[in-house]
């Protein structure tokens, strides 16, 4: 068997959509302004570098087609700002905050909210938050337990794709893991 030469390997985005049920995109907030410059470390807001990247990085996943149906933040201020960048973007057109993703937030809690979030339908979701929690829950969503092993670096983003029903706990399937320089032009 040999393959045509003008033969175009392509994404088949339809296909997932079919075939995938939540599409879930954990992204950690941008760059952030150094935590002895304030009182408390949920003042701390993005930087100007920190603004100025996130805005490309989201700019650069309106351009891939990604789309959100909600985007649930940690109420700290540089998450806030980072999922109001996603948003003016045009990548959402709701967020809402969720206290489960501050840190060290309990992954239980935001089950019990995506308990509900499933019996509406399989919409995709992103999560704005901090490291290590984000890469941890991924963790638990794939493996049922954390590791620490996966790093999620400022801007960054993991995509799974969970179950429709039941528990996502060991059940997930990670379709992206990229470092915003891989999104940065």
């Amino acid at each position: 068997m040999s393959i045509a030469p003008n033969f175009t390997p392509r994404f088949d985005r339809t296909a997932l959509k079919r075939t995938a049920t939540v599409h879930l995109y954990l992204i950690r907030h941008g760059i952030a302004a150094e935590p002895e410059k304030y009182d408390t470390d949920s003042e701390r807001p993005l930087t100007k570098e920190g603004e100025r990247k996130t805005r490309k990085i989201a700019q650069r996943l309106y351009e891939l087609e990604i789309q959100f149906d909600l985007i649930l933040t940690s109420p700290l201020l540089r998450a806030q700002q980072t999922a109001q960048i996603l948003q003016t973007v045009g990548l959402s057109s709701q967020i809402e905050e969720s206290g489960a993703l501050a840190p060290s937030g309990d992954i239980g809690h935001w089950l019990e909210w995506y308990k509900q979030w499933q019996e509406i339908g399989s919409r995709p979701l992103a999560l704005v938050g901090h490291q290590p929690d984000l890469g941890n829950w991924a963790e638990t969503l794939l493996w049922a337990r954390s590791q620490d092993a996966l790093i999620l670096k400022k801007s960054g983003i993991i995509g799974l794709i969970l179950p429709e029903t039941g528990s996502p706990v060991g059940r997930g399937q990670m379709f992206w893991l990229t470092a915003p320089k891989f999104l940065l032009r």
